[in-house]
């Protein structure tokens, strides 16, 4: 079992390349690594003490969080993208920051969330946020919200999302809501598009239960920018903080304003 797993997609050649002369490095060490292809089905063993390293961009990390989470192991985000508002390492300096990660085992966890789907209660996991779409174009979905047992707001819109902190500053985003600090125990509840109908985002306790109840029309149900199954009218999920936080290396400042002047910064906004 490899101490180290380089997480990237195989058409990423600049992460594959990297993921080698990092390998090289780390093997004169005395550090054994392995390469894991995202996007290909081979089974990769992971245990909790394992560092899983994701080469590319916010999407290659999303998915990279999901490998390590199963098993509660760390995550390390170098950034091979353009964006990169989950990502603080720069792909310089990998080496020093996988060999620190494993000397001082220091991590900050991240609310994640748990999607229990349907009547079977299927279980999903998202880091970002986790939508119920309209799945026709020109048509809207109309969700029934619940936080708890409470009634809250009924939405006919183009979606309703529900975001973690660590999400806010992705779709959730772009789609009006709030920016939230990573610390903070809270999910986002923001409708997308809404149609006559409040369009301000709703920031909920992190120990609440939200739950998106379709009515009328079919939907379809995306986590972290990938479709995990189709609701049809009557059909729900519920959105719950996951019992285990992904654990993020946090290698260099992952403070709120500095992911915002780096994010945001000119010709990236």
């Amino acid at each position: 079992m490899s101490q180290v797993i380089f997480s990237v997609y195989s058409n990423r050649a600049d992460a594959i390349a990297l993921a080698h002369e990092a390998a090289k490095s780390l093997d004169a060490e005395g550090i054994s690594s392995q390469t894991h292809f995202l996007d290909h089905d081979e089974r990769v063993e992971v245990r909790a003490d394992t560092l899983v390293v994701s080469l590319g961009g916010d999407g290659t990390f999303l998915q990279s969080a999901r490998l390590a989470h199963q098993d509660g192991a760390r995550v390390l985000a170098v950034n091979l993208g353009r964006l990169g508002f989950l990502l603080n390492v720069p792909s310089t300096e990998i080496v020093e920051c996988v060999t620190d990660a494993l000397e001082n085992n220091l991590a900050v966890e991240r609310l994640a969330l748990q999607i229990k789907v349907g009547p079977s209660q299927t279980e999903e996991f998202a880091l970002n946020e986790v939508v119920v779409e309209r799945s026709q174009v020109g048509h809207m979905v109309r969700v029934r919200t619940f936080i708890d047992d409470d009634t809250f707001m009924t939405y006919s819109a183009d979606g309703v999302m529900v975001a973690t902190p660590t999400g806010s500053t992705g779709y959730n985003f772009s789609a009006g809501g709030p920016v939230v600090d990573t610390t903070v125990s809270a999910m986002v509840l923001t409708p997308i598009a809404p149609h006559f109908t409040i369009d301000r985002s709703i920031v909920v306790d992190g120990n609440k239960v939200i739950r998106l109840l379709v009515e009328h029309m079919p939907a379809v149900i995306v986590a972290d920018g990938h479709p995990i199954g189709a609701l049809q009218p009557g059909d729900a999920i519920e959105v719950s903080k996951s019992p285990t936080p992904v654990r993020v290396v946090a290698a260099r400042s992952f403070e709120l304003g500095f992911r915002l002047r780096q994010g945001l910064r000119e010709g990236h906004a």
